[in-house]
């Protein structure tokens, strides 16, 4: 498979009911070639509808897509050299798992019948479902099913992949298997993809980069560690990571010749260091501001120094670790190792690293240290 392709989307736009419902809002995304793109984001946020639009299985309302060099915004699905891997699988129940296989190229191609099943029968043997070939659907589990499904995709030899979900009906190990799977096929195939996904876990996981979309807006894309460690809004700190990111609201307070992070209710109270004090006073223009800080980056202390004194509402053990969850503010986890055992209503001192502090506009969301530098970074919408 030598041929590659990019994929570019210009101010991609997808209106419903007249204009009363915008799906995908204005988004331009360039996918290089060979690149395994992950997109990610809650119900309703455009991912699916944006992923059928490069398809050809949705017209836009406005804007360009393109594979390669070539416009196809106006070309039919039939006709744009991609292949599809859809959440139910898509088979055709009266066919066997070879005829399913076998009936994109019949479709698309010029091979011959004898051609088409050699291809079929070298994907299969690659995918491991060669002895399956005269099964039906109905006759396979559903980690069968998918590799099929896959296996359709991959014996087209396509200039796109295109995924739409196509984990989430499978138990969670068979999840992390067929995740597994297809990272493989696609470091041996290096074929442009298009992962769409809820899990941002497995976004997370397998994309060279991530893409985030909310209520059809372009988020944030980048490499997934950088989006994780330097989120451009509130809204991808709080969507990147499990759990999720702790927030409070603060003021930014002078006590004497320091500089102290005050919650507007609760315990939280920390005390800066003169040059970040320094560089925040510099980025903000109120001193009421909201701060994120993950769950791992907090660890528990016996020293008084930026200590944060909280009381332990519930203790999660989850094997590895343990979710303390505490009052410093609704809602507020700290993940300590298995080993930190405090009880429910124990009095106890947190911190946390200052470098580990995420400080948002209280706003517009925006991050106040965001630092677009470190990736290919899209604008705060």
């Amino acid at each position: 498979m030598e041929i590659m392709a990019t994929i570019t989307l210009e101010m991609l736009r997808k209106e419903y009911d007249r204009g009363r419902v915008v799906a995908v809002d204005d988004l331009s995304l360039e996918v290089d070639d060979g690149e395994f793109i992950t997109v990610v984001g809650p119900s309703g946020c455009g991912k699916s509808t944006t992923l059928r639009m490069v398809a050809g299985l949705e017209s836009p309302s406005d804007g360009t897509i393109r594979i390669g060099d070539e416009d196809v915004t106006e070309q039919s699905a039939r006709t744009r050299d991609v292949a599809m891997v859809f959440q139910n699988y898509a088979l055709y129940p009266h066919k066997t798992v070879m005829q399913n296989m076998a009936f994109g190229l019949r479709m698309s191609t010029d091979l011959s019948k004898d051609e088409r099943e050699a291809r079929v029968r070298e994907t299969a043997s690659m995918m491991g479902i060669e002895d399956l070939l005269d099964d039906k659907p109905d006759e396979l589990s559903g980690g069968q099913k998918q590799r099929v499904a896959l296996g359709r995709a991959i014996v087209r030899e396509p200039d796109v992949f295109l995924f739409d979900e196509p984990l989430s009906n499978l138990d969670a190990k068979l999840r992390t298997t067929m995740r597994t799977e297809i990272q493989r096929l696609q470091n041996e195939f290096g074929i442009t993809s298009l992962y769409v996904t809820h899990d941002q876990e497995e976004a997370m996981t397998m994309g060279d980069r991530i893409v985030i979309l909310k209520d059809g807006k372009l988020q944030q894309v980048g490499r997934p560690k950088d989006v994780y460690e330097n989120p451009a809004n509130e809204f991808v700190g709080g969507f990147v990571g499990s759990p999720s990111m702790n927030f409070v609201d603060v003021t930014l307070d002078r006590e004497g010749d320091s500089t102290v992070l005050v919650a507007d209710d609760g315990p939280f109270s920390y005390e800066l260091s003169d040059d970040f004090a320094a560089h925040l006073r510099d980025e903000i223009s109120e001193p009421a501001v909201r701060v994120g800080i993950r769950p791992e980056d907090i660890t528990t202390t016996t020293d008084d120094s930026k200590a944060i004194r909280t009381t332990v509402e519930v203790v999660e053990p989850i094997g590895s670790d343990n979710y303390l969850h505490l009052d410093v503010a609704p809602d507020f986890i700290a993940r300590v190792d298995s080993g930190v055992e405090p009880s429910a209503g124990d009095s106890i001192r947190v911190t946390f690293d200052e470098s580990d502090l995420h400080v948002f506009d209280k706003q517009t969301g925006e991050s106040l240290l965001y630092r677009e530098s470190k990736q290919t970074a899209a604008p705060v919408q």
